[in-house]
């Protein structure tokens, strides 16, 4: 007896999108839309199938994205819909290149729950010089004092405050606010330090 042939799986839409469950992230990136123009974003959720931006321009449904997220690396695909302060766009990827995704979707995952973020991996110092100069979200440039530093983060001493999530640069080092302190505010570097470098270029005027 012949054995039937299996059928291909075929997975219905709310199939498909269950398979990419959202993970929520809190990544900071850019992308181009197809005036080619570069806009900053941060990514509040993803999966190995889409994501979503809030940016300072939406786009238009259909319109082709290529997004650099810190993390994650190029991705690219399209305007799914608009949501509050930007858009969703699906991620176009071969198997492998999904199966890549996921796997950093969870240890992105994993890191959220663990506060690795927050944690001292990095040994924080008291630098030599503890003067910089701290570029705020509204583009003013203002003077802080450095309560410590490390090779991914830094705590600064201002009477300013801006936003948990507000990218800012403190000498040549960008990055964004991660906590309010007593007398501040702590910065997570959007990129880690190289040690040989760290104090000049963040003191750096």
């Amino acid at each position: 007896m012949a054995l039937a042939q299996a059928r291909p799986q075929i997975l219905s839409h709310a199939q498909e999108r269950r398979r990419h469950q959202r993970v929520r992230v809190n990544l900071l990136g850019r992308f181009m839309l197809t005036d080619r123009q570069e806009y900053p974003c941060q990514v509040i959720n993803m999966s190995p199938g889409g994501m979503a931006l809030i940016s300072p321009v939406a786009g238009t449904v259909g319109e082709r994205v290529i997004a650099y997220v810190d993390h994650v690396g190029r991705l690219e695909g399209v305007i799914a819909r608009h949501i509050a302060n930007g858009f969703a766009m699906t991620i176009a990827a071969t198997p492998r290149k999904r199966d890549k995704l996921a796997a950093q979707l969870t240890w992105l995952a994993n890191r959220s729950i663990l506060n690795l973020p927050e944690d001292r991996r990095h040994g924080r110092v008291v630098p030599r010089n503890p003067n910089a100069r701290l570029i705020l979200p509204n583009g003013n440039n203002v003077g802080v004092r450095l309560i410590d530093i490390s090779n991914s983060g830094a705590a600064v001493a201002t009477a300013e405050r801006p936003e948990v999530g507000s990218l800012v640069s403190i000498g040549k080092v960008p990055g964004r606010v991660v906590r309010h302190l007593e007398d501040g505010f702590a910065i997570e570097f959007t990129r880690l330090q190289h040690p040989d470098a760290l104090e000049d270029n963040i003191t750096a005027q």
